[in-house]
């Protein structure tokens, strides 16, 4: 069979908002395919198909304010209760 999954986690030296990055991959049999980046702010692939789907989501102003939103809406609020 395959197996395709995603991971979200948060790298953060303290809870201050500047220093944590938010990071989603992309995984298909266990090779990643798409990472996103709330450092670089976009989504950067690493096979032609995660190329393909880094370029297309890249030019949604929309898709890419919402995953940047995550470093605050997903890593503060855990980290804060943690």
């Amino acid at each position: 069979g395959y197996l395709y999954y995603n991971t979200d986690r948060c790298d953060f030296n303290s809870s201050d908002l500047k220093d944590i990055e938010f990071i989603r991959s992309e995984y298909f049999n266990k090779e990643e395919l798409v990472r996103f980046s709330s450092s670089l702010g976009k989504f950067v692939g690493y096979t032609e198909f995660g190329i393909k789907n880094a370029e297309r989501w890249n030019k949604d102003p929309s898709y890419l304010a919402q995953m940047n939103a995550q470093k605050e809406t997903y890593c503060k609020h855990n980290i804060d209760n943690a």
